[in-house]
Formats: C-alpha cells, sequence, structure tokens
C-alpha cells in the first residue's frame, strides 16, 4: 500500500493534479475486483473551516451525482461504494439508498477505509455487507435538529412532563425552556426518529438479512443501539468494527485480502490528497474516470478514462 507521503511525492513527481493519479488507483482495484466501484467522498476534515456544513454532507444533489456516476455500468457486476463521509441530510440520503437498490439490486458493498457517519451509516446498513479496517468507523445515526439530537430534546421534554406532573411547581423552572419551542415541534421531532428507525431497519431487512429468519430481531438490535442517542451518547461516537459486528452487522475484515486492502487504501489516500491540494470539497468518481466533483470554483465533469471495458462505459 503506497503511503500518504508516496503518493503525494507521486503527485509532485508527475507535475499535475491528482486526478490522474486517483483515477489510475480506481481502475486498479476494479481489475482486481472485477466489480463497479464508486467513490463517494468529502472533504469535511480538510475544509470544514471553509463553508457551510451542509456543503460537505449528502443532499439531493448528490443524486445527480450518483446517477452520473453509475450511468454505463454494467449493474450485473455489482458495486463496491467506498464511503468516507459525516452524514447530511435523512431524506436524500433515503432516496439514494433506494437508486442504489433499483441499480444494482442487493449486490452493493460498503467499503469504508475511514468514517462513514451518521446517513454514511445509514447508506452501509443498505449494503449487504460492510467492509472496514482497523482504523474504520461507524457512527449513530440518531437524528440532528438544528444541532441538537432529536431523541434528547425529547427526552427532556418527556422530563419535562413528569416532573411538573408530581410537582406543580417545577413548572416555574421548565417554562421559559418548553417556550422556546414552536408549535409542531416536537411532533417533528419524533417524525424524525421514526423516521430514521424506520429506513434503517427496512433496509436491513431488504438486504443485508434479507430472507433470514431472524432478520427482524438482529434490525431491532442495531437500531436500537446506533440509533439511539441515551446508548451513543453523542452523534459523533465512532463505532469500530468489533463493536459494529458484535451488534449484528455483516462486517468483513478489509486486511483479510491484503490486495484489495492496498487498493483501497491507495484510492483513500489519492483522494484525501486531491482535497488537500484542491477545491474540491465533495466528489464522486467511478472506475472508469467518469467523476461529479464539487468544487469551490465549479463542479467538474470530466469525461471517463481512455480504454473503458464495453458495457461500462457512459
Amino acid at each position: 500500500m503506497p503511503t500518504w507521503a508516496e503518493v503525494l511525492n507521486e503527485v509532485r513527481a508527475a507535475g499535475h493534479t491528482t486526478d490522474g493519479i486517483r483515477r489510475r488507483y480506481l481502475r486498479r482495484l476494479f481489475n482486481y475486483t472485477r466489480r463497479n466501484t464508486i467513490i463517494y467522498y468529502s472533504g469535511w476534515l480538510q475544509k470544514s473551516n471553509r463553508g457551510s456544513p451542509l456543503e460537505f454532507g449528502i443532499t439531493d444533489l448528490d443524486k445527480n451525482a450518483f446517477t452520473s456516476v453509475t450511468d454505463g455500468l454494467d449493474a450485473s457486476r455489482g458495486l463496491d461504494l467506498i464511503l468516507h463521509t459525516p452524514g447530511g441530510d435523512m431524506a436524500a440520503t433515503e432516496s439514494i439508498i433506494d437508486y442504489l437498490r433499483q441499480r444494482f439490486g442487493r449486490d452493493v458493498r460498503a467499503i469504508v477505509p475511514q468514517i462513514a457517519m451518521s446517513g454514511g451509516s445509514m447508506i452501509a446498513c443498505a449494503c449487504k455487507e460492510i467492509l472496514m479496517a482497523a482504523h474504520s468507523n461507524l457512527g449513530p445515526f440518531d437524528p440532528q435538529i438544528n444541532g441538537m439530537a432529536a431523541q434528547a430534546i425529547k427526552a427532556e421534554f418527556d422530563r419535562a412532563g413528569r416532573e411538573m406532573t408530581a410537582d406543580p411547581t417545577r413548572a416555574f423552572t421548565w417554562q421559559p425552556i418548553l417556550q422556546k419551542y414552536q408549535l409542531g415541534f416536537i411532533t417533528s421531532v419524533e417524525q424524525a426518529i421514526d423516521m430514521a428507525d424506520s429506513v434503517v431497519r427496512q433496509a436491513l431487512k431488504d438486504c443485508m438479512f434479507y430472507g433470514e429468519q431472524n432478520a427482524d430481531a438482529i434490525a431491532d438490535t442495531i437500531v436500537q443501539t446506533l440509533g439511539s442517542h441515551a446508548a451513543t451518547q453523542t452523534h459523533a461516537r465512532h463505532i469500530h468494527r468489533q463493536r459494529a459486528r458484535a451488534l449484528g452487522l455483516k462486517v468483513v475484515d478489509l486486511e483479510d485480502d491484503l490486495r484489495l486492502y492496498n487498493g483501497v487504501m491507495a484510492v483513500h489516500q489519492a483522494s484525501m490528497i486531491t482535497f488537500e491540494n484542491a477545491p474540491a470539497f465533495k466528489m464522486l468518481e467511478n472506475h472508469i474516470g467518469s467523476s461529479f466533483i464539487y468544487s469551490q470554483a465549479a463542479i467538474a465533469l470530466p469525461m471517463p478514462l481512455a480504454g473503458a471495458p464495453p458495457g461500462l462505459g457512459p
């Protein structure tokens, strides 16, 4: 596996941007697995202080990106989706899950070289298995509203009700807090919680545990932990593969196949260096070079690499 320094030296020696090197590593990975390969990468770790957090997360615009980078791919080859994202809009996440299911059926593997948080974890749960390394992490998918955990808001509201019922004088303490809630706010909170749980539970049963007798029980265990603010305590909690596997998720150790591990990490290093050295802040790209790159300057749509195999080009 090329290290960060080795990839960076390769870029410098080539005298151009990382695009060509990143695409070459993606192509090499496909040549080994013979599975369609797409990266879905966010540069939030490098550039979170340079723009709105919404820019780095999952949005409905990504649906256009996914349709672009899957155009012309042979669905019979399945899909390896390499994820590195902080998450984002839940409705957009659900829509992307639905699109990938329609496009590739149940033959989608999630590969997490470093971090797939929140909505990224939801997408990973919708795949047939999740490939993780020792340093890889998933994250809780409990919904957030205005930067606050929806479940924490509901728990506080329920606590207020209990305390005021037991001691009406507590109303003087809770009234200033409850007055800040707009009409319908708590209902929206409850609906967001229900939506997140139902999306992940159904996705698990539709793919990872499809046809298994205990699918409902396993899905419930996973949702009750990864979807619980009380269980994970913070939305930023990093879930390592041992914990993910203990919950029942089908996790494959990426290091079990050293050639696959090296190929994935080469793509990862090249993608991260792209964010360090270019105005790109999010990108989707496939193994034939079709890209959808979000840039501070523009959204670039490079042409596919020459020599794409028949049936796999746009």
